[in-house]
This record gives C-alpha cells, sequence and structure tokens, in this order.
C-alpha cells in the first residue's frame, strides 16, 4: 500500500509540474491569450489544431523529465561516495 500511494503522490507532482509547464509555454508562444482569450480559442477552433500545444508540452516535459532522472542519478552516485 505504501509503494501505492507513494506512486500516487509522484504522478500527482508529475502531472501538476505538465500542467505548469503546459500553461507557461501556451502563454509564451501566444501572449494573445492573456488580452483576448476567446479570439485565440476561435482560432484554434478553426483551424482545428487542438492538440499541438499539449504535444509540445510533452516533448518539452519529456526531455526535462531525462535530464531530471540523469542528475538524480549522478547525484546519488556522488552522495553515496561522500
Amino acid at each position: 500500500m505504501i509503494l501505492m500511494e507513494t506512486f500516487r503522490a509522484g504522478l500527482k507532482k508529475e502531472f501538476f509540474i505538465y500542467l505548469i509547464m503546459l500553461f507557461l509555454l501556451a502563454l509564451i508562444s501566444h501572449s494573445d491569450l492573456l488580452s483576448n482569450p476567446s479570439e485565440r480559442f476561435i482560432m484554434m477552433m478553426e483551424r482545428g489544431n487542438y492538440f499541438h500545444p499539449f504535444l509540445y508540452a510533452f516533448v518539452i516535459y519529456s526531455i526535462l523529465f531525462i535530464i531530471r532522472k540523469i542528475l538524480d542519478v549522478v547525484l546519488g552516485v556522488f552522495e553515496k561516495k561522500t
């Protein structure tokens, strides 16, 4: 049961990181989201490109996740030696 709770907590944390990254990337690439979000959503519906923000965020999240895990392993090796 403890393993399942740890997994759920980790999954919630990673999902939260992904959502924050999605939101920040959307604001960086589409600065008009803050001034006129309805116009941006209308343009998105007209073009039918619903999934590109999720895909871009997933690619960047995956790259950062791999870097984080490599750093965890490297730092873990150095912590055990000292």
